[in-house]
């Protein structure tokens, strides 16, 4: 199963770029044996300053054909990483090809994005900078593999 984060907002080089990078590599060296990855990140960006409704167009635009959707959002469910995992393995298991994580830009998600995907996750109660968000949900997707693997990453 292919993942793709796709979020609003360019990323600059920098070090949460550089963390992006290094998880996206470890679970993609990790999932390949887990028929999972590899991990690709799409950027979108509204130039045109239309709000959350054009970032959302954008983002369905981005999205790969029949990819199971997961908003990340504050008002999403809060899994523990095994959780996490778990789920993973199931669209998986469930012969989905694809698999898509999109983040909103500084506001957040629009409604209608948010109420049209499969699932909703939120990394807690508190607001994250969306672009923080990005490497939070790239070192979770590392995680998950390696606990899915069996690795010794996931102590808990």
């Amino acid at each position: 199963m292919r993942l793709h984060i796709c979020a609003v907002g360019r990323l600059r080089a920098g070090p949460e770029q550089a963390l992006i990078q290094d998880y996206t590599t470890r679970f993609d060296r990790t999932g390949r044996a887990l028929a999972l990855g590899p991990l690709s990140l799409i950027e979108v960006e509204d130039r045109k300053g239309g709000g959350k409704a054009a970032e959302a167009r954008l983002l369905e635009r981005a999205l790969p054909a029949g990819a199971l959707v997961c908003a990340l959002d504050e008002r999403g469910k809060t899994l523990s990483s095994p959780d996490f995992a778990a789920m993973l393995a199931r669209w998986r298991d469930a012969g989905r090809s694809d698999a898509a994580f999109v983040i909103g830009g500084a506001d957040g998600l629009d409604p209608t994005l948010r109420d049209r995907a499969d699932a909703t996750l939120s990394f807690g109660k508190m607001v994250w900078p969306h672009m923080l968000v990005r490497v939070m949900l790239s070192e979770q997707l590392y995680r998950a593999a390696s606990i899915l693997a069996g690795g010794p990453y996931h102590r808990a």
